[in-house]
């Protein structure tokens, strides 16, 4: 009843600084899930493929393996089905497969960014409102006007002001976070990809 009463008393406009929160908490929960190691680039997923490789060769079975598998799995798969390529065929493929794995790792992160901001923009925009609501308040003679009305309006200023800002805060703060996340995943799977290439030249044993 207490959180009702305070939605009550901040207005109308807290309730898209509300929409934004419950977005803004499902991307939040859905990148920490799916930015999970042992979904992009487990380890242990190279040695396999590598073992796999060299007893069976490039299969179909370890083809769609690696593209219904972990992301980077993907980018295996581009490199050995253009095993026998010369080495820059095998660049473009992998880089290409790298470049839609990189849009998966950075979905939603846009709109989490944005949410940062305009939860702020909205917090503002529910304080003008409020201070619309105080002006409104006063008796054209200057008196005190009506109380409740002027309560009113410092209620929907000051709650739209922190729940907009308490919106933007942990949004950027994760943004930031899945942010930094997405680039140490690039680097290991371009890392990986790297040595893979180097196996199917022959240029490195392990």
């Amino acid at each position: 009843m207490r959180v009702l009463s305070i939605i009550e008393a901040a207005g109308w406009p807290i309730w898209f600084i509300l929409l934004t929160s419950v977005v803004a908490l499902a991307i939040i929960g859905e990148r920490f899930w799916s930015l999970r190691t042992s979904l992009v680039a487990p380890r242990d997923l190279l040695p396999r493929t590598i073992q796999e490789y060299r007893a069976k060769g490039v299969t179909p079975e370890l083809l769609q393996r690696l593209q219904d598998g972990p992301l980077n799995g993907r980018i295996f798969a581009a490199a050995l089905a253009n095993e026998k390529s010369p080495r820059e065929v095998i660049k473009d493929a992998v880089e290409d497969a790298g470049r839609a794995v990189g849009l998966e790792l950075e979905r939603f992160l846009n709109m989490l960014g944005t949410i940062a901001t305009v939860s702020t923009l909205m917090g503002l925009f529910g304080t003008i409102v409020g201070m619309i609501e105080i002006f409104g308040s006063t008796a054209p003679g200057g008196g005190s006007g009506n109380p409740a009305q002027l309560a009113h309006g410092i209620s929907v200023a000051l709650y739209n002001t922190l729940f907009g800002i308490g919106v933007a805060i942990p949004a950027v703060i994760f943004y930031r976070h899945f942010r930094n996340r997405v680039d140490v995943l690039v680097v290991e799977m371009e890392s990986q990809a790297i040595r893979l290439v180097e196996i199917l030249r022959g240029e490195r044993r392990a």
